[in-house]
């Protein structure tokens, strides 16, 4: 099985960026913690970043076509991208949404998310460990088929 792991802006600039708010952690680091995972779990991953937003949407379409599932850091377009969104709602396997920081505990704006009701789970405020809980659901979860229910996409096994 491959998961793709997807970071928007300014992901690729951690260990440097507001590291009060973020950490130490660079980004290297969670390329790390994503394959050390993913070696654990004998799945593989490909891990990527992207400040341009039609770049997203083409790795989420891939990852459509392809039947694979996502873990998303979709960072500030969490808040506003329908673009995005739509991409992820389309998706053909599950979605996991992660933050790296608790975004309830911040700033108003940053506690919506168009993201979050077309995901599966959303992990938030566990650093670079919510990555590797993300990887560790995916890979450990069911087959399942995705369903659209509502709006949301939600995830039935098709055992029962």
């Amino acid at each position: 099985m491959k998961i793709l792991v997807l970071n928007g802006p300014n992901i690729g600039r951690l260990g440097t960026r507001e590291p009060d708010v973020y950490g130490y952690a660079t980004y290297d680091d969670l390329i790390d913690v994503c394959q050390k995972a993913a070696s654990k779990l004998n799945v593989s991953v490909d891990v990527r970043q992207t400040d341009t937003e039609g770049r997203m949407l083409a790795w989420l379409h891939e990852a459509t076509d392809e039947r694979y599932p996502v873990v998303l850091n979709p960072a500030a377009w969490t808040h506003y991208s329908i673009a995005v969104r739509d991409a992820c709602a389309a998706l053909s396997a599950p979605l996991v949404e992660i933050h790296l920081t608790n975004v309830h505990t911040r700033e108003e704006f940053r506690r919506m998310s168009v993201i979050s009701p077309v995901a599966a789970g959303v992990i938030c405020g566990l650093g670079l460990a919510g990555y590797e809980l993300a990887l560790q659901w995916l890979a450990t979860v069911k087959q399942r088929e995705p369903r659209e229910h509502g709006g949301v996409l939600s995830l039935v096994d098709p055992s029962n």
